[in-house]
């Protein structure tokens, strides 16, 4: 069952830090976001594969936005 990376935030996307099919381990940085001149690293908190990448560099997201889903 596929799960959501989904923004808390409004934010662009400055980094996207992995790939779809590639597998990520808990703490691993999915991308990195900047706000306010603030970069906030998007961490994972569960081990998984990445399904989907929703987002790319430049984007500017929404709260709620769905960053990356996985399984």
């Amino acid at each position: 069952m596929a799960e959501d990376v989904v923004a808390e935030i409004v934010a662009s996307v400055l980094e996207v830090r992995v790939a779809e099919g590639q597998e990520i381990e808990v703490g691993d940085t999915l991308v990195l976001l900047e706000s306010m001149k603030m970069e906030i690293p998007v961490l994972a908190e569960e081990p998984g594969t990445i399904d989907t990448v929703k987002v790319r560099v430049g984007d500017v997201i929404q709260a709620g936005d769905v960053i990356a889903t996985f399984r």
